[in-house]
């Protein structure tokens, strides 16, 4: 019951997105359309549904609250025809939901831990970008400088939420991305250290200090134009996922989801009962071979590997036995273990890859993303605070913008309540958001903002304060 049976929104993207890849354009647009029949009023979409569209487990995930604009996007740009349908409540929706509730995640894309994961960052930015766009040929060119806004400041904070500089796990490299930064998904802590938080691995994988526990995660970051394929972190990253991960298969590179992993088949083949050993990844060949193509490589050698890890019939399985042959057991290196096959993500990840090799660019890559952030790097102007991630401190230099879900006014201080200063929020409307923009950027570097909030809709004063340290600037380099 349940499991792999249900419509997950994230994998159903990447299957309408190989069809889009393949040349298909009406089982793409009709699954965004079922879609926008499941997403609720907040903008969230569930976890997973049965295909009348019940939700079945409860989970949030932001990668799939984003996913859909992605697909929206990628219809439009490769010329499908919408006919009546219009996306846009669809994307918006989103759009202010992950505004809203981000960065933080209250699931990665392995569904196992909260925390700040590099590809739902991934995902997030390239989806606001994308809504942006939306916005922006729509006439609404506030809506859409609000959201670049936010999906900027994502941009600027995605190494100090996701890199350590401390990794022990691959002697010369201690400066990589992490499979995830950790935190409470309740009380998100918006300045958790990567170099000292703690994650707990699901499936008995045990208790690990983040910066030691490393996925290709990150991939998604170059494929889809948030970062550079020759960005040094970027390429010191693959080395450590190369040491750590990879697997040389009779039919060619493999790679696990991660250190620790408990998700697979157990050392003696029996089958995976709530713990065993997390195996290789057909799919995370795939992945890597859309590294490989941004990075001026050809990817053939990783899309003949995947048609080697399918079966007779051509079907391709979610994981790889990439131990030694067991004696008396079905378990070969480089076949199928016992998991689910076929995994419709692995033959999205190759049709993909496929057309991604044929255009000489990865196919999911987001054009006006790669353009903002990789060709001509814009920088943040501001610090976003939001109920959901409640700053403590920012940069100085930075103006501080406050996200918000009702109209209100903020009253505000510098000088330790001794004088007061109001500033009305405005409202997006298209969003149905509502922010106000301090002037932190003219405080000098030591000083603290207070603030809080006076609500129009029940004329109340929130009984708390909150305050923000503005840091020093760092010293000029000697």
């Amino acid at each position: 019951l349940g499991g792999y049976h249900l419509v997950w929104t994230r994998d159903l993207v990447q299957s309408a997105t190989a069809l889009l890849a393949s040349g298909q354009t009406s089982t793409p647009l009709r699954a965004l359309i079922w879609l926008a029949t499941i997403q609720r009023a907040d903008g969230s979409f569930p976890q997973n549904s049965w295909i009348n569209g019940n939700a079945y487990w409860p989970g949030f995930q932001l990668d799939e609250i984003a996913a859909p604009i992605l697909l929206a996007w990628r219809l439009r740009s490769n010329g499908a025809q919408l006919g009546r349908f219009d996306p846009c409540v669809v994307i918006f929706r989103a759009a202010a939901y992950l505004i809203l509730q981000g960065p933080v995640t209250a699931q990665e894309r392995w569904e196992e831990n909260s925390g700040y994961s590099p590809s739902t960052l991934a995902t997030v930015i390239a989806s606001l970008v994308c809504a942006a766009e939306f916005a922006g040929q729509c006439g609404e060119t506030d809506t859409a400088g609000f959201i670049l806004t936010y999906a900027d400041w994502l941009a600027a904070h995605l190494e100090e939420w996701t890199v350590t500089t401390c990794g022990e796990l691959v002697e010369g490299f201690p400066r990589h991305y992490l499979r995830i930064n950790p935190t409470d998904p309740q009380a998100p802590d918006p300045h958790a250290d990567p170099n000292t938080t703690m994650l707990a691995v699901a499936n008995g994988g045990g208790l690990h200090p983040a910066r030691n526990i490393v996925g290709g995660d990150f991939l998604h970051l170059v494929r889809l134009g948030i970062r550079a394929a020759d960005d040094p972190l970027v390429r010191n990253s693959v080395e450590v996922i190369d040491r750590v991960l990879k697997r040389d298969l009779p039919q060619g590179p493999c790679w696990r989801r991660y250190n620790y992993d408990g998700y697979g088949q157990k050392d003696d083949g029996s089958a995976f009962d709530g713990t065993g050993v997390g195996r290789s990844w057909p799919i995370l060949t795939g992945e890597r071979g859309h590294y490989e193509l941004a990075a001026g490589h050809d990817p053939l050698p990783f899309i003949a590997a995947m048609e080697k890890f399918a079966n007779a019939g051509g079907m391709i399985t979610e994981q790889i036995w990439d131990a030694d042959d067991l004696p008396g057991c079905n378990m070969k290196r480089g076949l199928p273990t016992g998991a689910a096959m076929p995994l419709c993500w692995s033959h999205a990840e190759y049709v993909s890859l496929v057309r991604s090799r044929h255009d000489g660019v990865c196919f999911d890559r987001i054009e006006p993303a790669f353009q903002r952030y990789v060709a001509n790097p814009v920088k943040s102007r501001h610090e976003i605070w939001s109920l959901r991630h409640q700053l403590r401190r920012m940069p100085a230099g930075k103006i501080l913008r406050i996200v918000i879900s009702a109209e209100a006014t903020v009253i505000w201080s510098a000088d330790g309540w001794a004088n007061t200063n109001t500033v009305e929020t405005a409202n997006d409307s298209t969003l149905l958001l509502w922010f106000a923009d301090l002037p932190a950027d003219k405080l000098p570097g030591g000083s603290m903002i207070a603030f809080t909030f006076f609500w129009k809709e029940t004329q109340c004063r929130e009984r708390r304060d909150y305050s923000i340290a503005v840091d020093n600037p760092p010293p000029p380099p000697s």
